[in-house]
């Protein structure tokens, strides 16, 4: 308001002063009157020039295609295409570890699938690592206070890729430390020839605020480098506490990672009761365990990654690509993690088939081989298509199982955003409406393509449950809810065809 008065009084004592020089006698000098006029001309040019109208800047996508995002949208969170996909493959195809006869079945299913909705599909080829879990069993066979002649179960699994115990087991001593710094502070000779149980817990807490990855982050670190941190001072296996948030006596399986300066010891996750359990009963005194895994290291196998496309309209050699791993580790059938990641993103081919919608840019779907211990898909596409990357536009993996999705995750640069605005709006519309930027957007098949500068995509997906079932034999299709998986389908249908679409480069 103070500005708009001192104008206006401006304006008035600039009027006042040209009425002035209108009534100034004829006989003075005539340099007074030229000297007059140039000064009020000078207030005159002073006084605030009217602000330009905003030029208006062009949205990244037409109009038509803002109409077509929503009819994806509404589509999808109708369409049962994608409970019927997760059902069949962990119902009827059931744990799909690499290597496995349900791993290939998985694979010609897929792609079959994907020829039936009209897509150009092809099988790339994969080899792939071929580990069986085998028999594992333990129990304390010595503690304080038990009763003659007993014993007590251990619930426990073998980390993937684990080497075996002698085939009549083994019988040693337990130790428990928290962290690593707690081992290296007990040296070798507390060490050698004992079994070393990490008690590292999972920050159940932190999950439970909607921060499950970085608490799995946290966490898994131990049983990916436990077992040769173990190793390195004498230990003859190592056991981990269960890398996950529910404490119903299930044990969580994944991949362990033997370092190549260590020796490779038998290594296995127990259930968080049975952690407390002998966390309790190693202060009181000498505990023993009898162990007994029997996995094996198979030769390598040849496997598939399922690639479908439906080609561009305008810029065919132009690829986005949305995925999941076809591959699950063997307790559960792979519902989760991640057949769920599978279905929704052939339902985005499937709605635009239905729809008749035509992308610009070719949509390929990706069900990758080899996530869970290896990511050979992953990084057998990179190299194999390391010199199209200048047009593969854009990578999308869902990998975080079926929960409500909030958002969208996207990098690796942060402009990007304008330019996913408007796809947010539509998704406001079943809750999916933040945009979270984060230089690692993707997910681990994507990862070599991110790494050297494709833009990632994800759905932000609510996990406070994920980890749970994560890597268990409860990750089973009744925990899908069938209304959150189509969500997941909207988000990644929608997101799909904008990026199909869009009018502009992404930024890289």
């Amino acid at each position: 308001m103070t500005t708009e008065l001192s104008s206006q009084q401006s304006a008035k004592n600039n009027n006042q002063s040209i009425m002035s020089i209108q009534i100034v006698p004829t006989r003075r000098p005539i340099f007074l009157l030229v000297l007059a006029f140039g000064c009020a001309s000078r207030c005159l040019a002073q006084e605030p020039s009217p602000s330009p109208t905003p030029v208006p800047t062009a949205s990244p996508y037409s109009a038509q295609t803002l109409s077509e995002l929503k009819q994806l949208q509404q589509a999808a969170l109708t369409s049962d295409y994608a409970y019927r996909q997760v059902a069949h493959l962990s119902n009827n195809i059931g744990p799909r570890l690499t290597g496995s006869l349900q791993a290939q079945k998985a694979v010609e299913y897929v792609a079959a699938e994907l020829k039936a909705i009209g897509l150009e599909v092809q099988l790339e080829k994969v080899t792939v690592n071929h580990w069986v879990r085998g028999e594992e069993t333990a129990a304390l066979v010595q503690y304080p206070g038990m009763a003659e002649n007993t014993s007590q179960k251990i619930v426990l699994t073998a980390l993937g890729g684990s080497v075996a115990t002698p085939a009549t087991g083994l019988t040693a001593e337990v130790i428990v430390v928290r962290n690593f710094d707690e081992l290296q502070s007990l040296g070798s000779d507390k060490v050698k020839g004992k079994i070393v149980l990490f008690d590292y817990h999972f920050d159940k807490l932190m999950a439970g605020q909607g921060h499950g990855g970085e608490a799995y982050g946290q966490a898994v670190k131990y049983r990916a480098d436990a077992p040769s941190a173990a190793g390195r001072l004498g230990a003859v296996a190592a056991l981990v506490r269960s890398v996950g948030g529910a404490e119903y006596r299930l044990p969580h399986t994944g991949l362990t990672d033997y370092a190549k300066d260590a020796p490779k010891i038998p290594a296995a996750a127990v259930t968080a009761e049975d952690a407390d359990l002998i966390t309790a009963l190693v202060p009181q005194g000498g505990v023993r365990m009898k162990l007994l895994l029997t996995p094996q290291q198979l030769p390598d196998a040849v496997s598939y990654n399922v690639i479908g496309d439906l080609k561009g309209s305008e810029h065919p050699e132009q690829v986005v690509i949305v995925s999941g791993h076809l591959d699950s580790w063997d307790l559960g059938t792979g519902a989760i993690d991640d057949g769920a990641g599978v279905a929704v993103s052939m339902e985005a081919a499937n709605l635009m088939q239905k729809l008749h919608l035509r992308p610009k840019r070719t949509l390929r779907v990706i069900a990758w081989m080899n996530e869970e211990n290896g990511t050979a898909g992953g990084k057998t596409y990179a190299a194999d298509h390391a010199k199209e990357m200048a047009n593969h536009f854009a990578v999308m993996e869902t990998d975080g199982g079926a929960g409500h999705p909030l958002g969208i995750n996207y990098g690796p640069k942060s402009e990007a955003k304008g330019l996913l605005e408007p796809v947010t709006k539509i998704l406001q519309d079943s809750g999916a409406g933040i945009l979270n930027f984060s230089e690692r957007a993707g997910g681990a098949d994507v990862e070599p393509m991110t790494k050297v500068g494709v833009p990632g995509f994800s759905p932000i997906q609510d996990n406070r449950s994920y980890f749970y079932y994560h890597h268990t034999a409860a990750d089973t299709l009744d925990k899908i809810v069938p209304h959150e998986l189509a969500e997941n389908s909207a988000v990644v249908a929608v997101t799909a065809y904008a990026l199909t679409n869009l009018e502009r480069p992404l930024p890289r």
